[in-house]
């Protein structure tokens, strides 16, 4: 089992607010794409948080940390989406990790098993 959370532009929120659909995430022309710069820039700082680069595909870009707790990762064009371990410690960090992603206000965050959206403030 894991824990889901994910980053994406704060269009994708406030397009997710409204729509009032169960399936919004289901749906690939709902999110709100990043621009390249975002994209590289979300790169850059996975590496510079010691994720490591693992593979590539058609999905997007796959990341692992030497440390467990931190989970993995995966860049796509569209979102970030972090997986977390089911424990404290891993849900911790990786929700950490993702909050701080988004002290730019370019980016939401969305925690999958609660339900809820968190924003810089």
């Amino acid at each position: 089992m894991s824990y889901d959370i994910s980053l994406y532009r704060t269009e994708t929120k406030v397009r997710e607010e409204n729509a009032h659909d169960a399936d919004f995430f289901e749906k690939e022309e709902n999110l709100v794409p990043f621009t390249g710069q975002q994209f590289q820039e979300l790169k850059e700082r996975l590496l510079s948080y010691n994720y490591k680069i693992t593979g590539e595909d058609d999905h997007g870009l796959h990341f692992s940390h030497s440390d467990g707790d931190f989970g993995i990762a995966l860049l796509t064009g569209h979102a970030l989406y972090f997986t977390a371990s089911w424990n404290e410690n891993s849900i911790f960090e990786v929700g950490m990790v993702a909050s701080e992603f988004t002290d730019s206000g370019e980016y939401a965050k969305y925690d999958f098993q609660r339900g809820e959206w968190e924003v810089w403030e």
